[in-house]
């Protein structure tokens, strides 16, 4: 306490007795000199006094990575209209490549005293992101939700689909079609989700009997360009399905295999994941795995408000069962790619 009101007090222009009483909501200060105080706490990054916090607006945050892969803005539908249901205020907070780092947005939130958080993916599922804004909002006691695997026990609930069950689906698909020259296109190294995909799918590959190439991962950032940088190196190892851990990186896959010369799937099968909007519509149709976004959306949206209510949330991490959506992306292997790898 003396540190933080020596502080404060430099940065306000005021004495530590005058911090003091500020805190201890005591009378004979000016209003204009007891907000600057409360201000500098929110800058140094203090807690205020809980009776000095104010009742939380009903406002939840809703922290996003990207709006690019259309995942996103999917889930931004479902759980904003199931907030507004329930009389909350959705704030959508984007990073994007250029946009505001979440622990921007996270102080933003607590300075308007929202009343929780739920994050749709971002740093917490990369083990080397920064994760300090997460444990702010932990001492704070903000109801907050995670969808999709977390790289660190943040010990909020988490929301997820089983990524073990999703790449065995998609594993034995490519397997039943005849495929055993299998590679994959995952998300960084330190990506939770994209890690689990990886143990499965040398899981699987085991049980086969078949192994698994060193050469046939291939860690990218997820976007379409990237996905088409990884699927030509694939291809040119002698690749024949590919699966990925995202539908813009399996689209990628498809520009790389017809920028070669190969067709999809007469030479090439690609798997995606999410189904996210208008893969039916790509050419050809994307064979993906879906995740059940309504359900996991307003999964979360539950927990949020079970955690508002005063009541504790379920510890145990809340799994879906993904769904291999079948189309035209996938089928046997042709004979061109084998050929044009040797020679």
């Amino acid at each position: 306490m003396p540190a933080k009101l020596t502080e404060v007090a430099e940065k306000v222009g005021v004495s530590e007795a005058t911090v003091s009483r500020v805190l201890n909501g005591r009378p004979g200060v000016a209003a204009s000199t007891r907000t600057a105080v409360l201000t500098a706490l929110d800058v140094l990054g203090y807690e205020r006094p809980t009776k000095l916090q104010g009742k939380r607006a009903r406002l939840v945050g809703l922290v996003l990575p990207e709006l690019q892969n259309p995942i996103f803005p999917a889930f931004a539908e479902v759980v904003g209209g199931a907030l507004a249901q329930l009389r909350f205020t959705p704030v959508l907070c984007a990073s994007g490549p250029n946009g505001q780092p979440e622990a921007d947005y996270v102080k933003l939130l607590l300075e308007q005293h929202a009343s929780g958080v739920i994050f749709a993916g971002g740093n917490f599922a990369e083990a080397n992101s920064p994760h300090e804004h997460y444990h702010l909002l932990r001492d704070r006691s903000l109801p907050v939700v995670l969808i999709n695997e977390s790289s660190d026990d943040l010990a909020f609930p988490q929301v997820a689909t089983d990524d073990v069950a999703a790449m065995e689906q998609a594993y034995s698909h490519l397997r039943a079609l005849g495929h055993q020259a299998i590679g994959m296109v995952l998300g960084p190294e330190d990506h939770m989700p994209s890690l689990l995909k990886l143990r499965s799918f040398r899981e699987a590959s085991r049980r086969d009997g078949m192994g698994m190439r060193p050469d046939v991962v291939e860690h990218v950032p997820f976007s379409l360009e990237a996905g088409h940088a990884a699927g030509a190196r694939l291809i040119a190892r002698g690749v024949t399905g590919v699966i990925c851990a995202s539908d813009p990186l399996a689209l990628g896959v498809i520009r790389a295999a017809r920028r070669s010369g190969l067709g999809v799937p007469e030479d090439v099968s690609v798997v995606g994941y999410d189904d996210s909007a208008f893969m039916t519509c790509t050419d050809p149709p994307l064979t993906t795995v879906r995740q059940p976004i309504e359900a996991m959306g307003r999964a979360a949206v539950k927990l949020l408000v079970t955690q508002m209510d005063g009541t504790v949330a379920p510890s145990e991490k809340l799994l879906f069962e993904p769904e291999l959506v079948v189309r035209g992306s996938t089928a046997p292997p042709g004979r061109k790619l084998e050929a044009l790898v040797a020679g």
